[in-house]
């Protein structure tokens, strides 16, 4: 099968761009020829007013991308054409020259922008849907994007510009990551009938660690959505010595080194190959993920499965259908700082249980998470997807 994979990465390598370049991996390995348009928001220089203007209209309609996607389909004609993420230098135009070309389209859906310009559901610092409803009003009056109303008019108009020619019609199957994430996107008016869920995957198999960690977890971007600082703050009210290697960057990074540096149990690691992030997690006796947002499908809980150490997460969103509480992990309650600091004290102090836990975490990675999973059901989407009649 030829396919035609679509792609635009972020200035910080995140978990959506690792998910494209292991799915494209995957495929080649399985003796399909691929085809990648690539992008990378690394390409927007800071500029004029001028310059700011022409990425915004790239953003909601991008010339150039259609007529490459166009050109490209020609080209290589390939049999299915599947579109990771398209802000901000690909847009949504990669549907319309997928559509007159003829060629069926699969949208993974990584986060949820399509209803959210976050793409997260957070305003300041709690949950908020008021976009989910379509009126994407909020957004702006809110500077939700980048805490900026001019860019949160951007996303907005872009989205509803889109909705009204319907352009999302196009696009023969959505990917959600999780149940949970596909009744968001049901409730937004995607069309169940259009859903297919497959989870995120790690390939290669990093395998299992070798002995009981040393060290408390933290692996992800150093922003306000993450809870990072919730977790940092939990910290302070531990009393037992307990190391915490904190792994990632972002725009907090700078602010928390500076607050918690002189607490000789917390260490700032920085952002790191992918290699040594594997060797960190087999160090760990556990991960923690304290986000506060709606996560999609955080590649790092499935990494820590991989590697057979358990986690312990905010009961939010999609991860508490990925951690079965006291079976793969612990479950805390977003923000709840003290009930953080109790579970990590319980798990630090229970390594046979944290062992136990380690043991089942392993077997759900192997029984859901593999590369040969992930593959297995990959095919049956497109293979479901090119027996659809075509979208005229």
């Amino acid at each position: 099968m030829r396919i035609l994979l679509v792609h635009n990465s972020y200035r910080q390598h995140g978990g959506e761009d690792v998910t494209f370049e292991q799915e494209a991996q995957l495929l080649r390995a399985g003796g399909h020829d691929i085809v990648v348009y690539a992008r990378n928001n690394s390409e927007i220089q800071e500029g004029s007013l001028l310059r700011d203007l022409e990425i915004a209209k790239r953003t909601i309609w991008a010339s150039q991308t259609h007529d490459d996607i166009t050109a490209l389909l020609h080209r290589t004609a390939p049999d299915l054409v599947h579109v990771h993420n398209t802000l901000a230098l690909i847009s949504p135009s990669v549907y319309s020259a997928c559509h007159n070309f003829g060629v069926p389209v699969v949208q993974t859906l990584h986060n949820y922008r399509l209803f959210c310009p976050e793409g997260n559901f957070l305003r300041d610092g709690q949950i908020c849907e008021q976009c989910l409803d379509k009126n994407l009003l909020h957004s702006v009056l809110n500077a939700c994007y980048h805490n900026s109303r001019s860019a949160s008019a951007v996303l907005a108009f872009m989205l509803a510009f889109h909705r009204a020619r319907d352009t999302w019609d196009s696009i023969h199957t959505f990917i959600a990551l999780s149940d949970f994430a596909k009744r968001k996107f049901v409730q937004g008016g995607l069309p169940a009938q259009k859903m297919a869920i497959k989870p995120n995957f790690v390939y290669p198999d990093p395998g299992t660690q070798k002995q009981q960690g040393q060290f408390a977890l933290y692996v992800g971007r150093l922003s306000h959505e993450k809870g990072i600082d919730a977790l940092l703050h939990a910290w302070t009210q531990i009393k037992e010595n307990i190391p915490l290697v904190v792994i990632g960057d972002g725009p907090l990074r700078q602010q928390l080194c500076s607050r918690y540096s002189s607490d000789p149990r917390i260490t700032f690691w920085g952002q790191i190959p992918r290699p040594q992030v594997f060797d960190a997690i087999k160090g760990a006796r556990f991960l923690v993920v304290p986000s506060r947002c709606y996560e999609n499908f955080p590649m790092a809980i499935v990494e820590s499965f991989a590697c057979g150490v358990p986690v312990i997460a905010s009961a939010i969103g999609a991860v508490q259908e990925l951690i079965l509480a006291e079976r793969t992990g612990l479950l805390f309650q977003p923000d709840d700082t003290a009930e953080l600091a109790e579970r990590v004290e319980w798990a630090w102090n229970h390594p046979a249980d944290t062992s136990r836990m380690g043991i089942e975490c392993r077997a759900d990675y192997e029984s859901k998470y593999t590369a040969e999973r992930n593959y297995d059901s990959l095919m049956k989407i497109y293979e479901r997807t090119l027996l659809l009649p075509i979208i005229n």
